[in-house]
């Protein structure tokens, strides 16, 4: 068995030079050991014979061990002492334990069987519940064996106060009920400790946590005491680079996790680089008012430098947000906020005409369902989410229109580590001329999100002086064949996309693009590397583009 080669004192010393006497020592040892697995299985009577021979002519010891079983033990009478079958709960957890008269004596059957017991009545509102080591009694002259396991249930109780202690906790015993997905007066449940346990350690507020029952003030109720120790409030963080499409660039930032309690980060970001210039401050409250709930506030002032347009911002917006994680990824995800933002921009179109200032104030909202089975690697199911933001804009008289986009994608497996991924993207912006719209406004497509093999926002319209001009209509899709080998895998992939100057995504001019990706599945997602080359280049579109990231590219 598996077992056995774990444990082998031969198995682990064979090809190694060792003499007879020592050989015989280990395979002494080895029958003592297939002794006692064979009765943990049930076999009481079994006999082990050892044989240790030299073949003629050769130099390597062969060792035999040769095993008689016996008869298999069975139980003859299984008895828990504690719970009545005259009641129904205790029906149900008398069903857990699933040890019954005439099963066979296997020692790893009754432990799992006690530790499905001890998991069912925790949550079944007994947080005190005591189980005894199963006392077991075996009759050589019958083959049999009784079973005998004594259970105090301890008494059902109801969650009532949370109590927090520790040194200067980073949140009060108000917002972890905010956080239970429990609330007082219902009936106990371990599933739900930890899962509360799993939801303060996500918060990334706590260097360790201590959860666990206590009998409550008022009768057959139980609080929860929860120890918390802070974690380190502050991060500074820098990172310098050098890209094609984004030059020299360089950016720290600094951040308290919770500034605002409870859980309200707060994050002042600089940038400094060639194409881009920005100071930012970001707010992010986590749990915001309700269970994976989040308030996100953001101030940015920057000067950007696109080959699509030049833009000089400052803006100030806000949304709440349903969030998924890994730990725990939603079905259905959502968002809704405001913002308003002043921007002065040179579209390229209008080189030498100058620049334009436009005052937008935008209410974007997204709805999104996640049917797959993994977040930053799925192998199958679907995800669809839509996006709207209708804007409001004031330049040369006010005028409104509205962003629509809408995204779906698909993973099928096709046998074993091949998975068949496809996407789709359609965006319309609606009410509005592209040229009345702020070029930062408007869609854009090429890049490791859009379609591989183009640079950034280099697929479209272009202007006299070849650069990308934007436009009303949006069309994209991509299809890959994710092989996947061990921890790598390799990903062929073909990528189209389109920008139209009208508000219906249009044929009229597609890129495609293809190549091939690498992957490395680490135990937090994969790390992707992709090489695209356009199949239908425009004139100044490079002949290679590279993408490196975090996870699939959907």
């Amino acid at each position: 068995s598996d077992r056995y080669a774990l444990l082998s004192v031969l198995k682990a010393g064979e090809n190694k030079p060792a003499n007879i006497a020592q050989i015989e020592r280990r395979a002494r040892e080895d029958a003592d050991l297939l002794d006692q697995l064979l009765r943990a299985d049930g076999y009481f009577d079994a006999l082990v014979e050892t044989r240790v021979e030299t073949p003629q002519g050769g130099d390597r010891l062969v060792v035999t061990l040769t095993i008689n079983p016996g008869p298999l033990y069975r139980f003859s009478d299984v008895t828990v002492v504690g719970l009545d079958r005259d009641k129904a709960q205790d029906r149900e957890l008398l069903a857990a334990f699933a040890v019954d008269t005439n099963d066979a004596l296997d020692a790893d059957d009754v432990k799992a069987a006690e530790a499905t017991l001890a998991t069912v009545i925790s949550r079944a509102g007994f947080p005190f519940a005591k189980i005894d080591e199963p006392e077991i009694i075996v009759d050589h002259d019958t083959n049999t064996a009784t079973l005998s396991l004594r259970v105090d249930p301890g008494g059902e109780r109801t969650f009532d106060r949370i109590l927090v202690s520790g040194t200067n906790p980073p949140f009060d015993a108000k917002h972890i009920a905010k956080i239970a997905r429990f609330d007082r007066g219902e009936r106990y449940n371990a599933k739900q400790i930890d899962d509360l346990r799993r939801a303060i350690i996500a918060t990334g507020l706590v260097s360790s946590v201590k959860i666990e029952p206590v009998p409550g003030v008022a009768p057959d109720t139980v609080d929860i005491s929860v120890a918390l120790e802070p974690a380190p409030m502050r991060t500074v963080a820098g990172e310098a680079g050098y890209g094609t499409g984004e030059g020299v660039r360089a950016e720290i930032s600094w951040t308290h996790r919770n500034l605002i309690k409870p859980e309200g980060a707060v994050t002042f970001r600089g940038v400094a680089g060639t194409l881009e210039q920005s100071v930012s401050a970001v707010l992010r409250q986590s749990n915001f008012g309700d269970r994976d709930r989040v308030l996100n506030a953001r101030l940015a002032a920057s000067n950007i430098m696109r080959s699509a347009f030049d833009a000089q911002t400052i803006e100030a917006s806000a949304n709440i947000e349903r969030q998924t994680n890994i730990i725990w990824q939603k079905k259905w995800t959502w968002s809704a906020g405001l913002g308003i933002l002043a921007t002065n921009e040179r579209d390229v179109a209008a080189a030498g005409v100058g620049r334009q200032t436009f005052l937008i104030g935008a209410a974007p909202a997204s709805l999104s369902y996640d049917g797959s089975d993994d977040l930053l690697d799925p192998t199958r199911g679907f995800r669809l989410s839509g996006r709207i933001s209708p804007e409001l804009s004031l330049q040369s008289g006010t005028f409104g229109y509205a962003r629509v986009q809408i995204d779906a994608s698909a993973y099928a497996p096709i046998g074993k580590g091949l998975v068949i991924a496809g996407r789709a993207r359609a965006g319309t912006i609606m009410g509005a001329s592209s040229n009345r719209i702020a070029p930062s406004r408007r869609f854009y497509a090429g890049g490791g999100g859009s379609v591989r093999g183009y640079g950034y926002q280099d697929i479209g319209p272009r202007d006299a002086f070849n650069d990308p001009m934007g436009g009303r209509g949006l069309a994209e899709f991509s299809l890959e064949a994710r092989v996947r080998i061990g921890s790598f895998g390799v990903v062929p992939f073909v990528d189209g996309g389109n920008i139209s100057s009208g508000s219906l995504p249009g044929l009229k001019g597609f890129r495609y693009g293809a190549g091939i990706g690498l992957r490395y599945h680490s135990s937090f997602g994969p790390i992707r590397i992709d090489v695209g080359t356009p199949i239908n280049p425009q004139k100044g579109d490079a002949p290679v583009a590279v993408y490196v990231s975090l996870g699939q590219a959907f």
